[in-house]
C-alpha cells in the first residue's frame, strides 16, 4: 500500500466516514439488494428519532456523511453525530451494519 492511501485511510476514518470507499459501498449494497429474502414485516427502529430515520436511509442508500449533510442541509459534525447515535441505538459495529439495518427495516429498497 503507498504513502498515499495510508495517509488517505487515515484522514477517511478521521473525518468519520467508512475505511470502505464509497464506491465499494454502493457495490455491496447492490450485492445485497439482488439477493432479497422474504420477511414477514419489517425491523422496528425502536428509540430511533425521525431525524435519524431520515440519516438511516441515506445511510442505506451509500451516502458518506458529506453527502448526509448536504442532502438534509446540516452540518458534517451533525451528520456524523447522527450516525454515530444510530450505530449505539442499533448495536451496528459499522456503516454496512446501518446499511442491512436500513433494507430490514423496510427504508431502502433494491429500487429506491
Amino acid at each position: 500500500m503507498a504513502l498515499e492511501d495510508i495517509l488517505s485511510a487515515v484522514h477517511i476514518v478521521a473525518a468519520g466516514d467508512a475505511l470502505i470507499a464509497p464506491s465499494v459501498t454502493r457495490r455491496l449494497i447492490a450485492e445485497f439488494a439482488g439477493r432479497p429474502e422474504p420477511r414477514s414485516r419489517p425491523r422496528e427502529l425502536t428509540g430511533v428519532t425521525a431525524r435519524e430515520r431520515e440519516v438511516l436511509t441515506l445511510v442505506g442508500r451509500g451516502l458518506s456523511n458529506a453527502e448526509i449533510a448536504a442532502h438534509l442541509h446540516i452540518s458534517p459534525g451533525t451528520a456524523k453525530a447522527h450516525v454515530a447515535s444510530l450505530l449505539t441505538k442499533l448495536g451496528a459495529r459499522d456503516r454496512v451494519q446501518l446499511v442491512i439495518a436500513a433494507y430490514d427495516a423496510g427504508l431502502v429498497s433494491p429500487a429506491a
